[in-house]
């Protein structure tokens, strides 16, 4: 079930249930993950897009090895807050998606989260080929971060 509303995601995940938040991107999807407290959310892994069917399944493999009780999607809005084509995308995946499992899935304005992941690794004196592996998860990171904070919140 996709849920447009924070609030209705909160309250249809099951309690102390880990979230995974996910960058959608052209060629990678970053994917981080709560623990089961959602305090933390930790970068977890990039996977290298390949088609919609083999995506998912690395997904739905990472929610049932680690017992996810919902996904966070990153939504890629426009600065001025409109949706482009990349959102209709993000959209559709999630559709796709929902089709294929019973956990909740959400929205997460995403704006600016790559360029934040991006100054984090620079401070951190990242090498630009270290920052180019794990941009996506570390963003993916930001996300989950934020929907972690408004839930605590509600």
């Amino acid at each position: 079930m996709i849920f447009d509303d924070i609030e209705g995601f909160a309250s249809a995940i099951a309690p102390m249930t880990a979230l995974a938040g996910l960058d959608l991107g052209t060629k990678t999807i970053g994917v981080a993950v709560s623990d089961s407290f959602r305090q933390v959310a930790t970068p977890l892994e990039t996977i290298k897009r390949k088609k919609f069917t083999l995506d998912a399944a690395r997904l739905l493999e990472i929610a049932n090895e680690r017992q996810l009780g919902g996904l966070v999607l990153g939504l890629p809005r426009n600065m001025d807050g409109s949706e482009g084509p990349r959102c209709q995308s993000t959209r559709a995946f999630a559709r796709n998606l929902a089709q294929l499992t019973e956990l909740p899935i959400t929205y997460w304005d995403e704006r600016l989260s790559t360029v934040a992941a991006e100054r984090a690794l620079l401070e951190a004196d990242t090498s630009r080929k270290r920052r180019a592996e794990v941009i996506d998860h570390v963003a993916a990171g930001y996300i989950l971060q934020g929907v972690l904070d408004r839930m605590r919140h509600l």
